[in-house]
């Protein structure tokens, strides 16, 4: 298990080197010029050239990406082009509004899609596993987007319950914190019945019942505790997802986050800034991947990684 954690660790440099070479290329392929935004759209072309020679676009693309590179290693991700700003400090004044959200909202996935999953499998192919499916079904299908369009409109237009952007309040945090729930919830809903049905047919369970255990001490105690590996390998893998639904959450509540950030960054082409945020994010996920395969090896010794 150590041998497996410290593998794990010593990869995530590689890993963050490769994201980052693929995004450094990838936001460079996109049509625009941050150069020609930044001069405006009027400007002469002698501005353009001599606004690219600022923001060092001018050098060739293994120069910049060295750079680059090079100054990350020290903490330092450059200037938002747009701003002028550290992006370090772009980041961190926004990283606390992400990580609240995203937070409440797994809290809440699995507070609610745990139970519902564990439900449907007690009460497998009857009316309570029936609503779990449906609900299951549409909250995976359904995209955040349409889901938080309907939410605005619906509690904080028509019936004016609950503010419609921004983050200065509690109230603030209710709709994008459940918008941004539904998907992971169905999922975890979705899997905690597949687990649970596996684990309810199991003899020692059969046993239990036989003892004369009662149906909470079953469940909870025995029939989950051994369906969790599933259950905490979705969970944490689906924190990529998460972040994924944060940047079109944040984007239609204005949510000062960095889901909002990356998107006003992709709009105006400010590549440090994109750079930045998809280190950050990319960073974010493969520890909680690692963090999720390491709970699965203590829930169950048994497992042994290669």
């Amino acid at each position: 298990m150590k041998a497996y954690v410290a593998k794990k660790i010593l990869s995530l440099p590689l890993i963050i080197f490769g994201v980052s070479i693929i995004v450094f290329i990838a936001i460079r392929a996109l049509p625009g010029d941050p150069a020609r935004l930044m001069a405006g759209p009027e400007a002469p072309q002698e501005a353009v050239d001599s606004m690219r020679v600022r923001l060092g676009l001018d050098l060739p693309l293994p120069v910049q990406y060295v750079k680059f590179a090079g100054e990350a290693l020290h903490g330092n991700l450059g200037l938002s082009l747009q701003s002028q700003r550290p992006v370090i400090t772009e980041i961190a004044e926004r990283l606390p509004y992400t990580l609240s959200l995203a937070a409440l909202a797994y809290l809440l996935a699995i507070a609610i899609g745990v139970p519902a999953g564990m439900t449907g499998a007690i009460y497998r192919q009857r009316i309570p596993d029936q609503i779990v499916m449906v609900l299951t079904i549409a909250g995976a299908s359904i995209a955040n987007f349409w889901l938080a369009l309907l939410a605005m409109n619906y509690f904080a237009v028509q019936l004016g319950w609950l503010p419609l952007l921004g983050a200065d309040t509690w109230k603030n945090y209710i709709m994008p914190t459940v918008t941004l729930a539904i998907l992971p919830m169905a999922m975890i809903a979705r899997m905690t019945r597949s687990s649970m049905l596996d684990v309810l047919g199991q003899d020692y369970i059969r046993t239990a019942k036989a003892k004369g255990l009662s149906s909470g001490s079953i469940h909870w105690k025995h029939a989950l505790r051994n369906a969790l590996i599933p259950i905490v390998t979705i969970v944490a893998l689906n924190f990529g997802s998460l972040i994924g639904g944060a940047v079109v959450t944040e984007s239609v509540f204005n949510w000062p986050g960095i889901g909002r950030l990356l998107v006003d960054s992709v709009k105006y082409r400010d590549y440090p800034v994109i750079q930045g945020v998809t280190l950050v994010a990319v960073t974010g996920v493969v520890l909680m991947n690692l963090v999720g395969e390491i709970l699965i090896g203590l829930l169950n010794p048994k497992i042994r990684f290669d």
